[in-house]
């Protein structure tokens, strides 16, 4: 399985790709990544490619990723050449209108990709007041309820209670369900 996951800094990409990374490991998996942060401390974009399997590099090629998980819509069409047809998109979106755009829905329906849509800021907005600290546990949970990876939900809260500092414990765990429901 190869993963692609998108971000702009702050935005915990790197937790959930540590979050990935413990449950394969505790599976007894072989895992290899690589992350790119680039102006992460300024609001830039980052990356993290992550492989679960029998792979030699760490970098997902163009048009191999089985599964791009974008915390922002913008790096989502930025970094959409990494899938694979028939690969899947998980998406935070902020303004639906950015998916709007006619030749990006061809571009989606010619490569077959399935695209899953979460509203991670609103429901933080609604049930976290605004604190958007937890968007990578939203989406990991969103990850699950898709079911296009082999990461199931009681693994994801297994790990996220082992790996999250304490004070954050609580909230990850209501937040990763939040996510698990709110895909549309």
């Amino acid at each position: 399985m190869q993963y692609v996951i998108v971000g702009i800094g702050g935005q915990g990409i790197l937790f959930s790709t540590k979050v990935l990374g413990h449950i394969a490991m505790s599976r007894n998996e072989k895992v290899m990544g690589s992350e790119v942060h680039g102006m992460a401390q300024r609001g830039g974009s980052v990356i993290s490619h992550f492989k679960v399997g029998d792979y030699q590099s760490p970098l997902v090629k163009t048009g191999e990723a089985d599964i791009l998980l974008a915390f922002d819509q913008n790096e989502a069409i930025r970094n959409l050449h990494f899938l694979r047809e028939e690969g899947s998109l998980l998406v935070n979106i902020f303004d639906e209108k950015a998916l709007e755009n006619t030749h990006l829905n061809e571009y989606l329906k010619k490569k077959n990709i399935k695209v899953f849509k979460i509203k991670g800021y609103d429901i933080l907005k609604e049930h976290m007041g605004g604190n958007f600290l937890f968007l990578n546990v939203l989406i990991l949970g969103a990850l699950c309820a898709c079911d296009v990876s082999t990461v199931k939900i009681d693994q994801v809260r297994q790990a996220i209670q082992q790996l999250s500092p304490e004070k954050f414990a609580d909230a990850n765990l209501k937040v990763l369900n939040l996510g698990y429901d709110a895909i549309f």
